[in-house]
C-alpha cells in the first residue's frame, strides 16, 4: 500500500447513469386507473417536468459526495442534449463530478420517463442508451489506481455486461481488483421479457463474484436470479412482483450461503422497509484479501462469520426514490472508514433513512458526521416484521444477529 496514489479519489463509482424525466401529473378522478388516464388519441394535460439524474453512478456517487467522500463518477452518455443535461446536473453537485464521465460520439444518452400520477404506482419507460456499450476498456487501470474502493452498479441494464455470460463484467471487475481496490457490486432487476431478463444470471455471478469483495443486491433481484422458480411461484401466489414481505431468516441464509460460495467476502441484501441484511465469510484469508478497505488484523475478526440484520430507522417517508442506492452509499462509507460490521450496517440504514425523508434521490443525504450524531442520539428503529427463527436482537443497537455456525 505504500506506493498508492492518495491524490486519487477515495472511491470510484462506475456503471449505469441516465436522465430521469418526471412530468407533474394532476390527480385523476377517484378510482381512475392508469388505463383510463393514458388512452390512445387522448391529450392529457400535465405540468412542468422535473429533470434529474438516475442510476447507480448518480445516486450512490452523489450520496457519497454529500457524505463527504472524494469520489470519481464513471458513466457513459451520448453527445446529445440529454447527455449535456446529465453532465450539467452532476456539475451542479460538484464541478469535478463530471470529469470522469465518458461522452461517446454518435450514441444516445440513457433516459427514463417516470409516469407518476397521484394514487397510482409509478411506471418507468427506460432507454438504456449508451450504457449498453460501456465496456471494461472504459475503466482504465489509471482511473482506479490509488483509489480505495471501486463500486460498479446495474450491470443488468448494460448490454455488454450480461452478454456472453458476463465475460465483459468479469474482465472489468478483475481489472479493478488487480489495482488493489476493494470491489463492490450492485444489481438492478431487469424486465423479465428483455434479453437481460433472459440471461443466465447464475452463470454470470459464478464468473464475476470471485472478483467481488462486497456484493449488495436487493432480496428480490437475487431471488429472481438464483431461484427463478421460487420467484415466479411467490409472484403468482401473491399477485405481485414486490416480494420483500416474503423474505425470512432461512431464505436469506440460503441465498447468502450460495453467494459466499461463489466467492464474495461480504453479502448484503437490501430489504426495503425491513432494513439491511448482511453476512460475511468465515475465512479470515478471504477477508484479508478484500483490497484497500480490508480491516486491520486487530479488527478482522469483528467481520468474520457474521449474519446480521439492521432494521430501518423511524422517519416520515416522503419518497423512496434512490433509497437502495443511498443505503449502499452508507455501507460503503462505513467500509472505507474501517468501522465494525455493526457500525457499518447502522450507517447504511441511517443514510437510507435520510434519503426517504425527501421525495428525490439524494437531496436528503447530509454529511457523515450528522448521520452518526443522529444515530448516537438514540434514533429509534422500526420493529422487525420478518420471520427470523433462531435470531436474537441486541438490546443497545437494535441489530438482529445469528452466528453462521449456529
Amino acid at each position: 500500500m505504500s506506493n498508492r496514489d492518495y491524490s486519487a479519489a477515495e472511491i470510484v463509482i462506475a456503471g449505469h447513469i441516465c436522465l430521469d424525466i418526471i412530468p407533474s401529473m394532476h390527480a385523476g378522478k377517484p378510482g381512475q386507473g392508469i388505463g383510463e388516464l393514458l388512452v390512445p388519441g387522448k391529450l392529457v394535460d400535465i405540468g412542468a417536468a422535473q429533470l434529474s439524474t438516475g442510476g447507480a453512478v448518480s445516486n450512490t456517487g452523489i450520496a457519497l459526495h454529500r457524505l463527504g467522500f472524494s469520489v470519481k463518477l464513471m458513466g457513459k452518455v451520448g453527445n446529445d442534449l440529454f447527455g449535456e443535461a446529465i453532465l450539467s446536473i452532476l456539475k451542479g453537485y460538484g464541478e469535478n463530478l463530471a470529469e470522469g464521465m465518458i461522452v461517446s460520439s454518435g450514441e444516445s444518452s440513457s433516459y427514463t420517463i417516470v409516469i407518476n400520477p397521484p394514487g397510482v404506482d409509478r411506471i418507468f419507460l427506460h432507454c438504456t442508451g449508451a450504457n449498453d456499450t460501456f465496456s471494461a476498456d472504459d475503466v482504465t487501470p489509471e482511473a482506479v489506481a490509488g483509489s480505495k474502493l471501486f463500486h460498479f452498479g446495474y450491470p443488468p441494464l448494460m448490454q455488454r455486461m450480461y452478454e456472453e455470460q458476463g465475460a465483459e463484467l468479469t474482465r472489468l471487475l478483475s481489472g479493478a481488483k488487480a489495482q488493489g481496490a476493494t470491489v463492490s457490486l450492485d444489481l438492478a432487476r431487469p424486465d423479465p421479457d428483455s434479453p437481460a431478463g433472459q440471461a443466465d444470471w447464475k452463470a454470470i455471478l459464478q464468473r464475476a463474484l470471485p472478483y467481488v469483495d462486497v456484493f449488495l443486491p436487493s432480496f428480490e433481484e437475487i431471488l429472481y436470479m438464483l431461484r427463478p422458480e421460487h420467484y415466479r411461484e411467490l409472484s403468482e401466489r401473491h399477485g405481485t412482483a414486490e416480494l420483500l414481505a416474503y423474505a425470512d431468516g432461512p431464505l436469506l441464509n440460503s441465498l447468502s450461503e450460495e453467494l459466499l460460495g461463489m466467492g464474495a467476502a461480504v453479502v448484503g441484501l437490501k430489504l426495503g422497509e425491513h432494513g439491511l441484511y448482511a453476512r460475511t465469510t468465515d475465512s479470515l484469508e478471504r477477508l484479508r484479501g478484500m483490497g484497500a478497505c480490508a480491516q486491520s488484523e486487530e479488527k478482522l475478526e469483528t467481520w468474520q462469520g457474521k449474519e446480521l440484520l439492521a432494521p430501518c430507522f423511524q422517519v416520515e417517508v416522503a419518497g423512496t426514490t434512490g433509497a437502495g442506492d443511498c443505503t449502499i452509499a452508507g455501507f460503503l462509507a462505513g467500509l472505507v472508514k474501517g468501522l465494525t460490521l455493526e457500525e457499518t450496517l447502522l450507517g447504511a440504514v441511517g443514510v437510507g433513512a435520510y434519503n426517504v425523508e425527501r421525495s428525490d434521490a439524494v437531496s436528503g443525504v447530509p454529511g457523515w458526521t450528522e448521520v452518526q450524531t443522529r444515530i448516537a442520539s438514540g434514533w429509534k428503529q422500526r420493529e422487525a416484521s420478518l420471520s427470523l427463527p433462531g435470531w436474537t436482537q441486541e438490546s443497545g443497537r437494535g441489530i438482529w444477529h445469528r452466528r453462521s455456525d449456529g
